[in-house]
């Protein structure tokens, strides 16, 4: 569970980002220089309904270790 940094509100978790005019999507690296090399996945985002902050995380973080 999620909390807002701003109001403490329980936050909607598991949203995804869409990049409007383009059907790639965000992807996540470890590694700028290679194209498939270092890929952690796909951002998600929990958004607060009390008062719209939206955080930006990454579901699998043992990839970074």
């Amino acid at each position: 569970m999620r909390k807002c940094i701003r109001c403490g509100t329980e936050m909607k978790e598991g949203c995804t980002i869409k990049v409007q005019g383009a059907g790639y999507g965000i992807v996540m690296s470890t590694d700028e220089d290679a194209l498939f090399k270092g890929r952690i996945g796909s951002p998600k985002v929990a958004i607060c309904p009390n008062c719209g902050e939206v955080s930006i995380y990454v579901d699998n973080i043992e990839k970074l270790k």
